[in-house]
Parts: structure tokens; C-alpha cells; sequence
């Protein structure tokens, strides 16, 4: 439960009084001021995000919102801003406190004061001038999630330019589907990384990348696995190879190029497991506000906070991590094997840096769990005020795991969006209780709705999530999309002028909410509909089964309800016999539906994922249907390349 102060106390309290004192309207709790924020007071409700962070604009905006259509909405038109200028502000008067401190496997501990950060920053943005990027060019980035990587972010924002970046985890061919497209000017880089105890090279394939893109004019060497980060191989790529030392070696005025809110900030890729990754454009001004408010008010983030995610470059929660900036709170990295030193190797790090906010993908909660670990009785975790969770569902056990065995007072805050809004629609609130297994609340500005196939709203029944009313963090657009049409294909063709997500979600009466997978992978036997995501809460709870997958294989004829293919990791000394089969049978028949029991059971040695976690369903579906598994996903775009040859073998092996 919220604390009794918390109206006073947290910044989304705080705000909802400064709401109040501006409409002269009276919000008894949360959910009445949600209602406001996406009803009448849409355009008030971003206003007073803007005045309540004292976004600063060298030019004012004209009007908040032009319009409430999708697509086509604009914010704040007219304003002129930058969104590395907010974040760099977060340092004023606090100049020898850390910014950023790094942890690393591949190096020592690094840390960096704002005064220090500002620096780097500014002498980063004189070298990009130097090889020639301006306001509008592309700067690419193979790198981990490191310093130098945050410091080119924002010095390459504060000249105008568009940042993109894929985790060095990622193949040549991944990268190029992504890089290509936006056909970067610059590409920083490192040569290898390390691993746990294993160093890993990248010299072959950056080569190959620089290769692949004939756009390049230089490539910046970050000195990483080796000492200089020079050593990339032979020089075929095109444009000439400099030392980040010697990018960064000219001091010079920190300065900002103000932009309109749409201008692109960056470019996010979707995951690329079904075609060529969507190259998703995000500007300036709706990142800046989404940001703030949802890391500034629903995390009640301040500059007391050590805000930490366990993250690659390559996931939108590198971005969102970064964004802790904003509001002045100390960033902490982390380069290396979450497992390094056994399940709880982050759980350490968060007592010897006194994390005050941990977020990790659900999974990686879930096999905590599973490990039987207590970090809270192992570590001093008494900072630890906040615990956020994304990328899949947190299931309920995850839920009383993290209350019992991390902290019994940190405020669990599961998250659900997508890097199409580079932000999530719903997640937790200071001022809203928490119930296993569900998501507290929709955010503030986001109109959030379960729609039945008719297109109305269903309540306390599954239905596809939309957006009724637009957001300023939507995408500005698809890179190369001139007409729009891809755009308008993505997220308006189901429901006109509404955003359709992509997911099933279940509102409740109170207004929290659970998500039960992808509404593309949705399982629908002889009429009942579940997620995957509720197929994978039951496996996953049965003794032996680590990790599962699952697809339904339609039949043509509709009195024929198809076949369902389950794919599961056992743990070690588990076989998948007759009794194993009957148990996830049994399983799934007594917890679930008897119409969603799998016709197959398959063992594989890991599920297919991508670098963020997520599930391959619709590639395997494809794959299992012969569909040429080289067209369906993207081995460089996946945590184990090795783990689609099982799926492979069971498809040419089936009848």
C-alpha cells in the first residue's frame, strides 16, 4: 500500500496538487486524476508536466496539441528545445557528485562527476563537428552499455544529429539491417568486449560492418577489450579510423542546436524477428516529456536516486535508463554476465553501489526466484526504495518473491509499452496499491483501453490494449516512410484513428491491469483466447520446466482446432518422459483451459529469444510451417543463435 504521506511526499502527489491548483478541480485519488488526464484535461495534464520540470524552451510553444488525431497530432508546435541540454541540467550546482558510475567486466570500476560529464560531452560534440556531423546526420553506435556511450549519445543530441545503437552481442547481419537503413555518417565502436571470464572479439565483424555501410565517413575506435581499441582488423571499411582520445581531445564551449519537438533524437529498431526491423523515429520533445513523466512522477525519481536497469544498447530501457539524467538521479551501468558470479551477481552490485532503483527483465526475476536466492538476508539492500520489471510479465510468484526475499518495502513496479513509444502505458504509482501478479496502473496521458473485436471497451475481460488519445512520445515517424504508410500499417489499420499495440490486455475493475502476451500470438482453441504469456505462467510454475514456448498451428477447417506445440527446457536430471509429458498435461489442463493442452511436448536445450528476452512465437509458428528459418529471424538479433537448430530439426522431423 501507498505510504499515508504519500500525497505530500512523492512527486507524483505533488503533482497531482499542482493539477488541482491549476484546474481548480479536486482529485480524490490517483485514478480520478488519470481520468482527467486523458479526457478533458489531456492537453492541461502535458502542460503541467511541462511547467512542473520547467522544461526550458528557447522559443515558447504555440499551442500544447494541435489536434487529437492519430496519426498526425503535434505537441508543443512552435517550441525550440534540446533534449541533451534537460539532461545535462540535472548536474546544476552538483558538479563533483557522480553522474554515471560503470561497472564492467571488461575494465575497473569507472566513475564520472557531472562537472566531468559536461566535459566529455562538450569535447565529443567539437569532434563530431570536426568529422563533419551536423544537425540531421545519422551517428551509429556498436558499443556497450558504458560512459562513452551516454557521453557520444548526448553530445550527438546536442548538435541536432540522430543517435541509433545495436549492442556489440549483435551479428553483422542484424546490424546491417538496422544501420543501413538511416546510413549512419559515424560509427562508434569497440573491438571485443568481455563476457564472465570469456573475451569476446568483434574485430571480423565490425570490419564486415564498416563494410556494409558505404555511408560512413569515419569510424571511432573506444578502447575496450584492448588498450587503444585500435586494433579493428584490415582497414577495408570506408572513411578513416580515429581514437575516441582523439575525438575528444579538444575542450571546447558546451553548447546546444534547439530544435523543434518532433526533430529526430533517435532511432529504435522493433525486433526484427519477422522482416526487416522498423526503423521507429523519436523526437526531442515528446521523448523529454514522456520521460519526465514517467520516471520524474510514476517512479518518483529524484536526484537522490542511484537508478539502475539491466540493459544493452540495443533495448529501448538503455534510452529509458538514460533519461534518469533528467531529473539529477546518479546512473549505474553494468557490461558483463548477470550470472558471472552465480544468480545473484547484480543483487551484489546493488549493495556495493546502494541502488536505490533496480529494474531488470522479468525473466531475470523469475530465475532468481527459481534459484532459491535471498539477496535481501545476503546484502545490504537497505537503499533499495523501488524494483521495476519489464519485458515480459512478472508473474505473481515473481511478485511475492521480490516482497519476501529482496525488500518488503520497495515499491514493485512492473512496466508495459514498447520501444514503439520508447516508454511504457502502464506500470506502478506511489499512490497505488500493488496486487500480485497485476500491473498497478495506466499513466498519466495515457488512454489506455481493452478493445473487443467490434472495437468496444471491454472491462474485466481480455480485449486487444489501444490508445484512444494520442501521446507526445509517439513516433515521429519510420526512417525512409515518406508517405506514412507503414506507419499508419503498424499501429491504425485494425482500429482507425486508434493505436492498436499489439497485446492483450485485461483491465480490471480498479483499474489495474494484466498483459497475456502478443494478441498476434494469440492461442484460440474451439473459441477460448488466452496469451501465451498465461500458457508460460503455467508451465513455468510446474517442477522441472525452466523455460517454455508455445504456438498454435491453425487448421484451415473450422471444426478443427489445430495443433499446439510446446517447447520447454527441463532442468537437469529431468526427462522429458511419458510422466514429464502427463504432468505439463495435467498442468496446464487443471491450471488453464482443458482446450490449450499442447498436442506436442518438445525438449530443446534453450528457447529461441531475442537480446532483450522476448520470445520468438511467430518465427518459430513460421519455421515449424517451413518457412525458411534464414527469412524469418535474424540469428545476430538473438541472445543464442544455436537455440532456432532444435526448433529447425523438430520442423523437418515432423510429418
Amino acid at each position: 500500500m501507498p505510504p499515508a504521506d504519500a500525497r505530500t511526499s512523492t512527486r507524483l502527489g505533488q503533482f497531482l496538487e499542482f493539477c488541482e491548483a491549476r484546474s481548480g478541480l479536486v482529485f480524490d485519488d490517483y485514478d480520478a486524476l488519470w481520468q482527467w488526464s486523458i479526457a478533458d484535461g489531456l492537453e492541461a495534464c502535458w502542460e503541467a508536466v511541462w511547467e512542473f520540470f520547467d522544461v526550458q524552451a528557447s522559443r515558447p510553444y504555440e499551442q500544447v496539441l494541435d489536434q487529437r488525431v492519430m496519426p498526425g497530432a503535434r505537441w508543443f508546435g512552435g517550441a525550440r528545445l534540446n533534449y541533451a541540454e534537460h539532461a545535462l541540467r540535472g548536474g546544476e550546482g552538483r558538479g563533483g557528485e557522480p553522474a554515471i558510475t560503470a561497472v564492467s567486466q571488461s575494465r575497473a570500476r569507472v566513475a564520472i562527476t557531472w562537472d566531468e560529464l559536461a566535459d566529455q560531452v562538450a569535447r565529443v560534440r567539437v569532434g563530431l563537428v570536426r568529422l563533419g556531423v551536423g544537425e540531421g546526420d545519422r551517428v551509429a553506435a556498436y558499443l556497450p552499455n558504458i560512459p562513452e556511450t551516454i557521453i557520444a549519445f548526448l553530445a550527438t543530441s546536442s548538435l541536432g544529429a540522430t543517435w541509433t545503437s545495436c549492442a556489440p552481442e549483435f551479428g553483422v547481419q542484424a546490424v546491417l539491417d538496422r544501420f543501413s537503413q538511416v546510413e549512419p555518417k559515424v560509427l562508434l565502436a569497440v573491438d571485443g568486449y568481455r563476457y564472465g571470464r570469456h573475451a569476446v572479439s568483434r574485430v571480423d565483424e565490425l570490419a564486415a560492418i564498416r563494410a556494409g555501410l558505404p555511408s560512413l565517413t569515419h569510424t571511432v575506435m573506444v578502447p575496450y577489450l584492448s588498450d587503444t581499441g585500435l586494433d579493428t582488423g584490415p582497414d577495408t571499411g570506408p572513411g578513416s579510423t580515429i581514437a575516441w582520445s582523439m575525438l575528444a581531445a579538444e575542450h571546447a564551449p558546451l553548447e546546444f542546436v534547439q530544435v523543434a519537438p518532433e526533430h529526430p533524437l533517435y532511432v529504435l529498431y522493433s525486433s526484427g524477428t519477422t522482416g526487416l526491423p522498423k526503423p521507429i523515429l523519436h523526437g526531442h520533445g515528446g521523448v523529454l516529456l514522456e520521460h519526465l513523466k514517467v520516471i520524474g512522477l510514476h517512479s518518483d525519481m529524484r536526484a537522490s536516486d542511484r537508478f539502475f536497469w539491466f540493459t544493452t544498447t540495443g533495448w529501448m530501457m538503455w534510452n529509458y535508463l538514460v533519461s534518469g539524467l533528467l531529473v539529477g538521479a546518479r546512473l549505474v551501468l553494468f557490461d558483463g554476465d548477470p550470472n558471472h558470479d552465480g544468480p545473484d551477481t547484480l543483487w551484489r552490485l546493488a549493495a556495493d553501489e546502494q541502488i536505490t532503483w533496480f529494474g531488470g527483465g522479468a525473466p531475470f526475476f523469475t530465475a532468481c526466484r527459481r534459484a532459491g536466492i535471498e539477496p535481501g538476508e545476503r546484502y545490504d539492500l537497505s537503499a533499495l526504495r523501488a524494483v521495476g520489471s519489464t519485458g515480459a510479465p512478472l508473474p505473481a510468484e515473481a511478485f511475492v518473491w521480490i516482497h519476501e526475499s529482496v525488500s518488503p518495502d520497495a515499491m514493485v513496479s512492473p512496466i508495459s509499452g514498447g520501444t514503439d513509444v520508447c516508454s511504457a502505458f502502464v506500470g506502478g504509482s506511489p499512490l497505488t496499491p500493488v496486487w500480485e501478479g497485476e500491473i498497478p496502473c495506466s499513466y498519466l496521458g495515457a488512454a489506455v483501453r481493452a478493445f473487443d473485436e467490434e472495437g468496444r471497451t471491454v472491462v474485466g475481460t481480455q480485449g486487444e490494449l489501444v490508445l484512444t488519445q494520442p501521446m507526445p512520445s509517439m513516433p515521429v515517424g519510420f526512417w525512409g516512410d515518406t508517405d506514412g504508410s507503414r506507419y499508419r500499417a503498424a499501429y491504425f489499420e485494425h482500429y482507425p484513428g486508434v493505436w492498436r499495440h499489439g497485446d492483450w490486455i485485461t483491465i480490471t475493475e480498479r483499474g489495474s491491469c494484466l498483459i497475456t502476451g502478443r494478441s498476434d500470438a494469440t492461442l484460440n482453441r474451439g473459441g477460448v483466447r488466452v496469451g501465451t504469456a498465461e500458457i508460460y505462467r503455467v508451465t513455468e510454475s510446474i517442477a522441472g520446466v525452466l523455460d517454455s514456448l508455445v504456438v498454435h498451428l491453425e487448421a484451415p477447417a473450422a471444426d478443427d482446432p489445430g495443433t499446439l506445440v510446446l517447447f520447454v527446457v527441463l532442468a537437469e536430471g529431468v526427462e522429458l518422459d511419458d510422466e514429464t509429458r502427463a504432468r505439463i498435461r495435467t498442468g496446464i489442463r487443471t491450471g488453464l483451459s482443458p482446450r490449450h493442452v499442447p498436442d506436442e511436448i518438445h525438449r530443446v536445450d534453450a528457447i529461441p529469444t531475442t537480446l532483450s528476452g522476448k520470445k520468438l512465437e511467430l518465427p518459430v509458428k513460421r519455421i515449424l510451417r517451413g518457412a525458411d528459418p534464414e527469412q524469418v529471424a535474424s540469428r545476430g538479433a538473438l541472445k543464442d543463435p544455436a537455440a532456432l537448430d532444435a526448433v529447425i530439426g523438430i520442423a523437418r522431423s515432423r510429418p
